[in-house]
């Protein structure tokens, strides 16, 4: 009988040990904290779906093999998406549509060619509830076509500063500004856009004029805005690799395509 209190009294702990743990889950408590893994969004949630477009038909930006890098690490290393990235338009359809859950327009420019059907596709597949991002030269795409100027919220018109500047978060309680609440210093390519968004958008980003010597205005950098019953999403900045291997960066694209996808 002695031989088999040290076992009986292990066994205890282990079950005590497991009771607590359990205990401290279910109640949000700190045991839950060293886990740092990233969990797909929501309970019973898979992974959103995201069909990442480089295609370019104008100006093609040096970072395109960066962008594709960094959102395929991300993809792994944050479980919240699966990302295909592609330049293949024939993907864009209703059919292939059915297996994503967010478009991505990625440093996409000039008229891409979409025939009325692909266009019409990606303006439902939007509207009947899931969401498109579009990041940096996704407004100097499709000028053509008005249905994307609506979807993308803009067009782009310049870019008149090159160099290090201040962006200011407008809404740092937004879901697409998670994890993102102070001013960003960043070298960047800042677009001015033929029309100012804001009457119609959300804006969570925009320029500090001060920082790049404009005149004083509205330079609004990102937004997001229902599009029917789906949502949509932009971000003006990723013209440089080095944005896009920015923590502060892959953070709001995160947070943007969970925010679209609706999870």
């Amino acid at each position: 009988m002695i031989s088999r209190i040290p076992d009986f009294g292990a066994r205890a702990l282990e079950y005590l040990a497991v009771l607590v743990l359990a205990f401290a889950c279910s109640s949000g408590g700190a045991a839950t904290e060293p886990a740092r893994v990233a969990q797909p969004i929501g309970p019973g949630r898979s992974p959103a779906r995201v069909l990442m477009l480089t295609a370019t038909a104008a100006f093609r930006h040096d970072s395109i093999p960066a962008a594709r890098q960094v959102m395929t690490t991300l993809a792994v290393t944050t479980g919240q998406f699966a990302v295909t990235a592609t330049e293949d338009l024939s993907l864009i359809t209703a059919d292939t549509l059915r297996g994503y859950d967010v478009v991505m327009f990625a440093l996409t420019s000039g008229e891409l060619p979409l025939s009325a059907s692909q266009k019409s596709a990606l303006v439902d597949f939007v509207s009947s509830g899931h969401g498109f991002v579009g990041v940096h030269s996704a407004t100097d795409t499709l000028y053509e076509w008005p249905d994307y100027g609506r979807l993308v919220g803009a067009y782009f018109k310049e870019h008149p500063w090159t160099q290090r500047g201040t962006v200011v978060i407008d809404d740092p309680s937004h879901p697409a500004n998670a994890g993102v609440i102070d001013r960003l210093s960043i070298t960047e390519e800042f677009y001015t856009f033929q029309e100012n968004p804001r009457p119609h958008v959300a804006v969570l980003l925009h320029l500090d004029p001060l920082s790049v010597g404009a005149p004083a205005g509205d330079y609004p950098l990102a937004w997001a805005q229902s599009f029917g019953s789906g949502r949509s999403y932009y971000n003006a900045l990723g013209h440089f690799p080095e944005t896009w291997n920015d923590d502060r960066f892959q953070r709001m694209l995160t947070a943007a395509i969970v925010w679209a996808s609706g999870r």
